[in-house]
């Protein structure tokens, strides 16, 4: 079961374009930026989810996922697992086909509410760790 896992895992990193970032810090030092601006360096659009601050990564911020006018492919958490009841629901209003809720975020009745809805669910994993695994690997 954990390699066809893995498996969806780099399907979904190879077929997504989009990734909003909810919790995307404007401090370099943060894992939120360094995770964001790899996946931008690596040719993922990002679109920063932060209501304090008005462009990360030479990209405009938004409020929240359901303000994003464009498509979003994966919304990508950083923030408290108790944060993820609300971003799931906004996730599912916005019609993202993924939630990444990156290491340390564990939300399970979140995760199956996002299931129930059609919406591919990864917890506790790092996405640029998981990127740069896959980018190695050849698969058929």
């Amino acid at each position: 079961m954990e390699t066809l896992r893995l498996r969806t895992i780099n399907e979904i990193l190879q077929q997504s374009k989009v990734i909003a970032v909810v919790g995307l810090s404007p401090r370099e030092e943060r894992d939120s930026h360094r995770v964001a601006a790899y996946l931008q360096k690596q040719g993922y659009r990002i679109i920063p989810v932060n209501p304090i601050t008005d462009e990360i990564l030479g990209e405009r911020c938004y409020a929240s996922v359901v303000d994003i006018p464009d498509r979003v492919d994966i919304v990508d958490i950083f923030r408290r697992s108790k944060d993820v009841p609300q971003i799931v629901d906004e996730t599912i209003r916005k019609g993202a086909s993924v939630v990444w809720m990156q290491m340390g975020i564990i939300n399970e009745p979140s995760a199956k509410k996002a299931k129930e809805h059609g919406i591919e669910v990864i917890m506790n994993r790092c996405m640029l760790v998981e990127h740069e695994y896959w980018k190695g690997v050849v698969t058929d």
